[in-house]
Order: C-alpha cells, then structure tokens, then sequence
C-alpha cells in the first residue's frame, strides 16, 4: 500500500459540491458527522436500500437481504451519481466494477476493509479505470486491537495456556512445577511493519521483549531494535522465540512463512497470525507443530475462510483459532468515518490521501 497520493476534487453536484454516495450500511448519525465535518461534501444515502448489519464491523449486512427490481434500481442510480463512494457497493467487488463502469465521473472509492486491495483486485478492473479511480483502505484502524491479540497470542504460548487447560479440564494438579517463559527475556520478530506492526512493536517492547521487525522497505521503526532483510528470515529464525505476523495478502507474501522459515525458528517458538492467512503455509505449519520448531500457535486469520472442517489446525492441542474476530471494536465505524472524512477533506483541497492500494500487488 502507497502511503499517499495528491488528487483533487471536482465538484460534481448541482451546488457545486462533491457528492459522496455511501455504499454499504453506516449509521446515520455518522452520515450526518460527514455532513457536519466537511460542508462541501453532499453525503447521498438511502438508509432502507443497505443490507442491514448483524453484528459489529458487518459491513457486507445479512446477505438474506432482497432488494427489489426498483429497489436494487434505485441503489445503483444512487452509486452512479457519485463522485466519491464511501464503501463498496454492498462490499461486492462485482458491484464495484459495475459502479465504476457505469459511472464515470466516479473519482474515489473509500473501502471499509483494511484489506481492501483484495476487494480491488477481485473487480478485475482494467489499467484506464485503476488509473482513473483512487481506491483507500481502512489500513491502520485496527492496528490496536490487533496488536493486543499479537500479544496475548504471545503471552497464551509463553505461559503454556493449552497445558494449562487441560490441566484444568482434567482437575489435575501436576506434582512437578515446570517452566514458564517470560516475554522480558523473549526475541519477538515482528513480519511487516505498518500499523499493526507499529503497534504490536510497542507493546512487546513496552513489556520488555526484545523487538525486531521486517519488512519490504526495510525502513528503521520506533520501539524496533533491528531491521531483519526478507531474504534473511530463515538465517536469523534461530534466534527468535516468537513470530508475529501481520503482513497483508498478496501474491508476493503468500506462504512466505513457509516449511524454511518454521523449521528454522527456535525449538517451541510462537507464532501468531494476525494479518492475511495466505502468509502462512497451513500444511507447514502443522508439519512445524508436530516437529516442536513451533510450540504454540495462534491464528486470528486462515487461508480459508472459514477454516475448513476438516483442517487439521481445529484439533491440534497447541493451536488457538480466532474467527477473524480480534480487530472488532465497537468503535471502529467512528474511527472509518473520521479516517474517511480527513481523505474527504484531502481530496477536495487536492491534498494526500492515506491509504492509497498499490495497483500492481493490491495492497
């Protein structure tokens, strides 16, 4: 993801401001904060033509939702008069690409979804209309939620949490003691380094961790006390007792932690997942578990989703499994809006837009 980019909005409506279609359910009373916050925004919604949501962060709402023919006539007018969408029509990447081709005043779409770059690159758009319409992401709103997961996915795999529950499942209160790590004198590699990343940096080292980081850029972060090359990740896996990786779903980083770099990590090292699940090789992972190079595993994330029945993950004793779920926050459609409503204002004074998908490996 490019950390910015310079466009500038031309007033579409009839009174000279720009008109701003939301595209997916979002609560009135933060539409009205948009209209309140930027003035030369008219904020378009129908609040009866949204699938409404089921529970906290559901952007795509209940999916036994119908429209009818006028209805769904409606929704697709109101899109399609836009010169901004905020979210992607019903979170369909076919939807966006019928908005996009049907509308060509359309200049920017803000998505929901920190992973937006996927829903992009599903709407098979082609190079005129990439270029001609600026996608953002939500990138950065969940950086603390899912850094608290990274380290408590740490702190369950240091402190024996699964010995500890089938110790309890079982009443059973062991006559010898054993050992239990201590995060202050653990190495914690952290695999990419934007907000989640950031973030996870600082609470690991807050606590004392030894913090190293790694990333494509390679660029020097806060609370971080080494950069690590991609190409040297196996070399230096040896020295880390806890892998957290936050990296994003792309074809370059897809199985990037694979059997190399997981047999190569000390002896019962951690590794939590709390970016895309395709980073991780699964059937490595299971391999490493069964070997001992890695002790515990804690994964928010899975390639599949949801992880298939018959995935071997569900039952193995020394894996945790989160539903996607650790980024939720009930205050997460407030912190999209005020993100959403800075890039409004960047993009109608031709200002730097946050978040902007990289077009050539969406993300």
């Amino acid at each position: 993801m490019t950390d910015d980019a310079t466009t500038r909005g031309e007033p579409g409506g009839g009174d000279g401001r720009v008109r701003v279609a939301v595209g997916s359910w979002v609560d009135e009373e933060l539409c009205r904060l948009i209209e309140e916050s930027e003035p030369r925004a008219e904020v378009l919604r129908r609040q009866d033509l949204y699938r409404p949501m089921r529970f906290p962060a559901d952007h795509g709402g209940d999916p036994a939702f119908e429209r009818s023919e006028r209805q769904q006539r409606e929704f697709e007018e109101l899109v399609d008069s836009a010169d901004v969408l905020y979210g992607i029509p019903d979170t369909d990447p076919a939807q966006l690409r019928r908005t996009v081709r049907a509308n060509p005043r359309l200049r920017w779409v803000q998505t929901m979804a920190a992973g937006g770059g996927a829903q992009l690159k599903a709407a098979g758009l082609d190079r005129e209309e990439l270029d001609r319409v600026v996608v953002t992401t939500s990138a950065g709103i969940h950086g603390e939620p899912l850094a608290e997961f990274a380290l408590f996915g740490v702190l369950a795999g240091a402190k024996g949490l699964p010995r500890l529950e089938r110790d309890r499942a079982e009443r059973n209160w062991p006559q010898r003691r054993w050992l239990m790590s201590q995060l202050s004198e653990m190495t914690v590699l952290i695999l990419g380094m934007g907000g989640i990343g950031r973030a996870a940096a600082a609470k690991f080292s807050a606590l004392g961790a030894r913090v190293w980081g790694a990333s494509r850029s390679g660029r020097p972060a806060e609370h971080v006390e080494a950069m690590v090359p991609l190409e040297d990740l196996a070399r230096v896996a040896g020295e880390v007792d806890a892998l957290v990786v936050t990296l994003p779903g792309t074809e370059s980083t897809e199985g990037l932690v694979g059997a190399e770099l997981l047999g190569a990590l000390r002896p019962g090292a951690v590794l939590v997942n709390v970016g895309r699940g395709t980073v991780v090789d699964e059937p490595a992972l299971v391999r490493a578990l069964e070997a001992g190079s890695v002790g515990f595993a804690a994964l928010d994330v899975t390639a599949r989703e949801p992880l298939p029945q018959d995935s071997p993950l569900w039952n193995h004793p020394q894996v945790l499994i989160s539903p996607h779920n650790a980024a939720l926050s009930e205050h997460e459609p407030r912190r999209i809006t005020e993100l959403f409503i800075e890039n409004l204002r960047a993009f109608i004074d031709g200002g730097r837009l946050r978040n902007v998908v990289d077009t050539v490996e969406f993300y």
